[in-house]
């Protein structure tokens, strides 16, 4: 059962009841992440999420701790190019707790001073974290290299130089601009009664107003859109390591594309399982990685298509070749209707089983209100993956593989002769 409600401030309340369930999961979605911070605020989504745990008015952050452990829940929050979410999943009998806890953080947070220099340490961990993980690292370096200077292109956790720089003004002003009720959704799914739930969403979120959303609908607040250029080339990082760690990628599509479900199919024949192509080719025939897939990255106005490996020295740039001679090959062969029945069978598997939990179900329901404003049915979403033919995942291999559109990064050890002279530049880290 779904059921959308939009309160009178502009807070809009998407949930779905799964009644064989024992638990629920709610989320509050808020649309802004890294891309919406200007030149000077890089990380301030992010940290935002951190200091929403660090004491309210009422609740101390050990406080927090206890009474989330005390209801037998889990609560976290993630922050994304595009969203900012706050959730928690708990057991049925223990929503209306939970939301108490959860609306508390949302509206009461201090950040106090003391707890903002104490939380830079810890993202300042966070940064080094994802520079010591070559996987990691690489992707954010890919980005980067794709998307230039666009905010897209930045790390979401931000810079050392930009933490230090953060204030408990520069958070309230930028709380104050983004966190109002027309950006919110609420989204939950699980084992609840509805009539109880839309009366505690009331009146924890329906009574919220802001004097910033007058403002904030009349001025154009909007993320600089998706860049007409981005860059190509191949960009190498030195660095002291066991492995050549190498990302290839292309433009990609946005979330809300009419061949979403084609470049879902075209992934999982890439490199998105263990029957891959590429997993098949280079892993399994010819020994050369033991991790290498393909992955998605979709935005509202644009999107990624990343190929990973990762290998030693001597072998990295055969790697590439390798990728590159199979992309090749799809777009000339195509592909076989068993290998497509096989991957629409793989993908509808996957579907349909990271939706049997709350918290799947919770995040689609708020990704379908953020993207598509609409709510879209599993039969719909299997409906689309089975009207995916080979003739339209050829068209997508030759509109996406092209090679001037192709950027390569690889970090890792790089000896003399270890590449080829053409590749385009290299970068000190």
């Amino acid at each position: 059962m779904y059921k959308k409600v939009v309160f009178d401030n502009g807070v809009r309340v998407v949930v779905e009841r799964m009644a064989s369930l024992r638990s629920v999961s709610i989320g509050i979605w808020t649309q802004v992440g890294s891309r919406h911070e200007k030149r000077g605020e890089e990380g301030l989504s992010h940290f935002i999420e951190h200091m929403m745990f660090k004491g309210t008015r009422r609740r101390t952050a050990s406080q927090i701790s206890h009474d989330i452990d005390a209801l037998g829940g889990e609560m976290n929050a993630f922050t994304t190019h595009e969203t900012t979410t706050f959730y928690v999943k708990v057991l049925d009998q223990y929503l209306s707790p939970a939301l108490d806890l959860l609306a508390d953080l949302f509206h009461h947070s201090r950040f106090q001073t003391k707890e903002i220099e104490k939380e830079k340490q810890v993202v300042l961990e966070e940064i080094r974290a994802v520079k010591d993980d070559p996987e990691d690292f690489v992707h954010e370096l890919h980005v980067r290299d794709i998307l230039g200077s666009h905010p897209l292109g930045r790390s979401i956790l931000g810079e050392p130089e930009t933490m230090e720089r953060i204030r408990r003004r520069d958070l309230l002003r930028y709380v104050k601009r983004h966190y109002h009720p027309h950006n919110t959704i609420i989204a939950v799914a699980g084992n609840f009664d509805l009539s109880r739930l839309l009366s505690d969403l009331q009146k924890y979120f329906g009574q919220w107003s802001s004097a910033h959303v007058a403002n904030a609908l009349t001025r154009n607040d909007g993320p600089e859109p998706w860049p007409s250029h981005t860059g190509h080339g191949t960009f190498l990082y030195p660095k002291t390591l066991e492995q050549v760690h190498v990302c290839l990628g292309f433009p990609g599509l946005p979330v809300n594309h009419p061949d979403r479900y084609a470049v879902n199919v075209l992934n999982a024949i890439v490199g998105g399982g263990v029957s891959s192509r590429l997993f098949q080719e280079v892993r399994e025939k010819r020994g050369l990685a033991y991790t290498i897939y393909s992955h998605l990255s979709t935005f509202s106005d644009g999107g990624l298509f990343t190929i990973y490996a990762a290998t030693r020295e001597k072998e990295a740039e055969f790697v590439v070749e390798v990728v590159c001679r199979e992309l090749e090959k799809l777009q000339k062969r195509g592909v076989s209707k068993a290998e497509l029945e096989r991957t629409k069978a793989q993908l509808k598997g996957n579907l349909m089983l990271g939706l049997e939990g709350t918290f799947g179900r919770m995040s689609k329901l708020a990704k379908d209100e953020l993207f598509h404003n609409r709510y879209i049915s599993l039969q719909e979403m299997l409906q689309g993956i089975d009207r995916v033919t080979s003739e339209r995942i050829s068209h997508l291999s030759q509109s996406l593989f092209a090679p001037n559109f192709m950027v390569i990064t690889k970090l890792g050890p790089f000896s003399n002769g270890t590449f080829s002279s053409a590749q385009r530049k290299s970068v000190t880290i």
